[in-house]
């Protein structure tokens, strides 16, 4: 009898849980119709009472939950705590409108504490049912460019309401251009998005670029695990491929690693932002929070966007050094990528260990080998050259053009600085564009191919690419058989891999700079090509064409932004069936150059 009252509590919380999902994305959606596109009083007075009642009705499941797993000490079932704390947040707001306000200034009271209820349900729902690829066979690399394509079409949805606008609403094909964008971590821009969006379609665009930046299955990974408590072996190793770690056992930590180093960061750049922008925000007619919290996130994540006319060269905040500073620091940091911020933590935990233990103890040090990987000291390494040289030839090229109206040295190396490593996928500026001379445009062009690190919220080929294949020249050059660098050789597989990966940009440059010739023959080809190596690099940084494009180059910019953000070789791989090759080999043959 027990174990048959037992199966039943199963099935009833199974039940309430599909529930509560059903009814939590109806609310949603209930949610963005009254907040994004109703504008009719009666139908608000609906869709108010609809998402009330709903609401209400959470807070009553909810405590029946964590009543039924806690004093019956139902274990297989397993004690949500996610459960019992929403249930207290619920009860918390229905205290406050009910019996009148228990917070100050009756806070609580507002209707959006309703919306972040419901939202938080659906969130944790979706989240326990996230890990259900046991059921189905999935390609990894088919499941990231679903999940992409997926949030591109999500963001196009949301970006068609009504009320994401000041006026009229955007074509399909702005909504969909700037859905991609954001996802893509792209930063280009066909609309002001300070004067055509209004604060709830900066929001939506904002969660756009921050799911787009650590990818929506690192997310659904995340709090699959946190609030279900368990991550089965056929996600593990899903999860093993899409986060390129070695071990199997260590995908939870790196998956609770990447949300906590991210969160960590963008936390600490709004801070930063919003004490220095102090002075300015009046000036900018901005919501200050909001303001630090959209460029922080946009920064880390390599986006580009801005709710300031002229972003970072708004005449308010072009001479905001401190400003520029923290801008550049956090897409840097964004861009090195999550494996050298992990391995970078893993050697100052080591040699703070060891100080502690030598000043405490008096004991000798304890030495290990390689604690920087090889693949940490080749991105630190050609990250840093790639900064110094982007940094010294802008200044060198611009001093007496864009750079003549900052007066102090101090000011020049500040907007060198950031403008020799804003190609590499982030998209700020803080100097008119149009205005740049032609080797400057040729310069950032070969720094947007390039891009980011691996692992990391950027875009293009990548450091780890572009040093493969200069190491390969200078080895080649030099007579060698073999690629070596750091005492380490480079394995034949890495190098395949690279010239595949610059061969397939060129061919994904080349199609984009061939069609929009072909919509958008009228334009200037610097300006096209120049945007075709933004998209593909998902940089963000454009001449001024692309809001003046026909809707078929927004198309192909758009295509060209989700391959360069999804990786053309992944994309292939995703897309071609496997094949079982025959173990065989032909004799060699060399080939003539």
């Amino acid at each position: 009898m027990k174990f048959l009252e037992d199966e039943k509590l199963i099935k009833g919380l199974k039940y309430t849980d599909l529930f509560m999902l059903y009814v939590s994305l109806i609310g949603s959606l209930f949610i963005l119709v009254h907040v994004g596109y109703n504008s009719d009083h009666q139908v608000a007075y609906f869709l108010s009472a609809t998402i009330k009642v709903i609401f209400y009705g959470f807070a009553f499941l909810l405590l029946l939950k964590a009543i039924l797993r806690f004093f019956f000490k139902y274990q297989k079932a397993g004690f949500q705590y996610t459960d019992l704390l929403l249930g207290l947040y619920c009860w918390f707001i229905v205290a406050e409108r009910t019996f009148g306000p228990v917070s100050a200034d009756a806070l609580f009271r507002q209707g959006e504490w309703l919306f972040v209820g419901i939202f938080a349900v659906l969130l944790v729902e979706i989240s326990k049912n996230s890990l259900f690829f046991d059921r189905f066979y999935f390609n990894p690399t088919l499941l990231f460019v679903i999940s992409f394509l997926f949030l591109v079409l999500l963001g196009t949805a949301l970006l068609l309401l009504p009320k994401v606008t000041v006026g009229a609403s955007l074509s399909f094909v702005d909504a969909l251009f700037m859905a991609t964008s954001a996802v893509c971590i792209t930063g280009l821009s066909v609309v002001d998005i300070s004067s055509k969006f209004s604060m709830f379609g900066q929001g939506v665009l904002l969660i756009l670029v921050q799911l787009g930046g650590l990818g929506i299955m690192t997310f659904t990974g995340f709090f699959g695990y946190f609030f279900s408590g368990s991550f089965s072996y056929k996600n593990q190793l899903m999860y093993t491929e899409l986060l390129s770690e070695k071990k199997l056992g260590s995908v939870i930590n790196t998956l609770l690693k990447i949300i906590l180093i991210t969160f960590s960061v963008e936390a600490l750049g709004t801070i930063l932002i919003y004490f220095y922008t102090a002075d300015v925000a009046n000036k900018l007619g901005v919501n200050h929070l909001f303001f630090s919290i959209f460029h922080a996130v946009s920064s880390f994540c390599n986006a580009g966007f801005s709710i300031i006319p002229g972003g970072l060269n708004h005449e308010e905040l072009r001479f905001h050094y401190p400003l520029i500073w923290v801008s550049s620091f956090l897409f840097i940091f964004g861009g090195l990528g999550f494996g050298i911020m992990f391995n970078s933590f893993t050697f100052i935990k080591r040699w703070a260990i060891n100080i502690f233990i030598r000043v405490v103890y008096g004991k000798p040090f304890t030495y290990k080998a390689w604690v920087i990987s090889f693949n940490s000291r080749l991105i630190a390494w050609t990250s840093v050259i790639l900064l110094i040289f982007g940094t010294l030839s802008y200044m060198l090229l611009e001093y007496h053009h864009t750079l003549a109206e900052h007066k102090s040295l101090a000011g020049k190396l500040t907007t060198s600085f950031l403008m020799g490593a804003s190609p590499r996928s982030a998209g700020f500026n803080s100097v008119p564009m149009e205005n740049l001379g032609m080797p400057t445009v040729v310069i950032m062009m070969l720094l947007m191919w390039i891009g980011a690190s691996p692992a990391s919220t950027g875009g293009g080929i990548k450091t780890t690419t572009f040093a493969v294949i200069v190491l390969n020249v200078v080895s080649l050059v030099r007579g060698k058989d073999r690629v070596e660098v750091f005492k380490r050789e480079i394995s034949t597989d890495s190098l395949k891999r690279a010239s595949t990966v610059v061969f397939l940009s060129f061919m994904g440059i080349g199609l984009a700079f061939f069609f929009i010739s072909l919509t958008d023959g009228d334009k200037s080809i610097q300006s096209l090509a120049f945007e075709c190596f933004s998209a593909y690099g998902t940089t963000g940084l454009s001449l001024g064409v692309t809001p003046k494009l026909s809707n078929g180059g927004k198309m192909v910019l758009a295509a060209s932004m989700f391959v360069g953000r999804v990786g053309a070789l992944t994309l292939l791989v995703a897309l071609i069936k496997e094949t079982t090759f025959k173990k065989y080999r032909y004799p060699q043959e060399q080939v003539l150059f």
